[in-house]
């Protein structure tokens, strides 16, 4: 059921991403100074919490460990109070041959690691946040697969919990919301939990009003949720998933356009996600809320 009594909603920026999109819009960040200035930028804006990607000085995705430090310890030495999520969606890529021969898979796009590898930045650097994407996809057109397995996803799990970082589950379709709640149930996702409805990525839940409400009412009513589409449907999942009882994600990973043709900055979208939310006079909440109401712990 939809929840109009909102007790308040966080925004989160998700600043840069991975994907192919830095040729797409300058506004993209790409170096790790780009990236820290993204993120004090969304905060500024509003932002309770920033999800943080890095990339290699060509735009590609990247999961190095010191580009990952120089970024949080900008963030930090800056003084934004902003609360900082680490992906730990890198590492899990598989790039098939082709249709007809799929092994030896393409070593270009192919990048599976371990899981202490895959969360290597996590545990040294010990963020508020990082996410635990639950589940394998194909994910868009030809021979790629986004592989997170089930012995994966808890031994990551138990090293996110070790370092004392609060899990963010994303889940991209029906099967990973039950997986989760699995997860969950057993104790190896912690309470409280958090979940992120990743909405309208290819080929996972698409992001129509009934696909969206199925995932949104399997939710437990004691866990904390998020939701976001891409493209030119993030800014109206601001009003949808506050409406839903839920909090909000935008940012340049997602989408990169403010306006038909005008392209955004992260600032901007951020923005504009408080003004939309003002608007129908929901509680934006701080980063102190955030943490209070999540039970984060902040490492400096």
């Amino acid at each position: 059921m939809l929840n109009q009594t909102h007790p308040g909603v966080f925004i989160t920026c998700a600043v840069t991403g991975g994907g192919d999109t830095v040729a797409k819009s300058d506004q993209v960040p790409v170096t790790p100074e780009q990236i820290a200035d993204a993120c004090i930028e969304a905060a500024q804006a509003g932002a309770a919490i920033t999800h943080i990607h890095v990339r290699e000085d060509d735009g590609s995705a990247s999961r190095d460990v010191e580009k990952y430090a120089e970024v949080v310890e900008r963030v930090r030495a800056s003084g934004t109070d902003v609360v900082i999520n680490l992906t730990a969606g890198m590492g899990g890529d598989i790039v098939l041959g082709s249709a007809e021969s799929p092994f030896p898979v393409d070593a270009d796009g192919t990048d599976m690691v371990g899981a202490a590898e895959r969360v290597a930045h996590v545990t040294e650097l010990r963020p508020e946040i990082c996410t635990l994407d639950c589940g394998t996809m194909n994910f868009g057109e030809g021979d790629y697969v986004m592989t997170n397995t089930p012995s994966q996803l808890e031994a990551m799990a138990a090293l996110m919990t070790e370092a004392g970082t609060r899990i963010e589950i994303e889940a991209f379709d029906t099967g990973h919301l039950a997986h989760a709640k699995d997860l969950a149930r057993r104790g190896v996702i912690p309470d409280p939990v958090m979940v992120q409805l990743c909405m309208g990525i290819p080929w996972g839940a698409p992001d129509d009003l009934n696909t969206f409400m199925a995932m949104r009412n399997n939710i437990p009513d004691d866990w904390t949720f998020s939701a976001f589409s891409i493209g030119r449907n993030q800014l109206k999942y601001v009003s949808l998933a506050a409406h839903a009882g839920g909090n909000v994600r935008v940012g340049l990973e997602d989408n990169l356009y403010l306006d038909r043709g005008v392209l955004a900055s992260n600032g901007d979208l951020v923005t504009r996600a408080k003004t939309i939310l003002d608007a129908q006079n929901y509680t934006v909440l701080t980063p102190a809320q955030v943490r209070e109401n999540l039970q984060l712990t902040k490492h400096d």
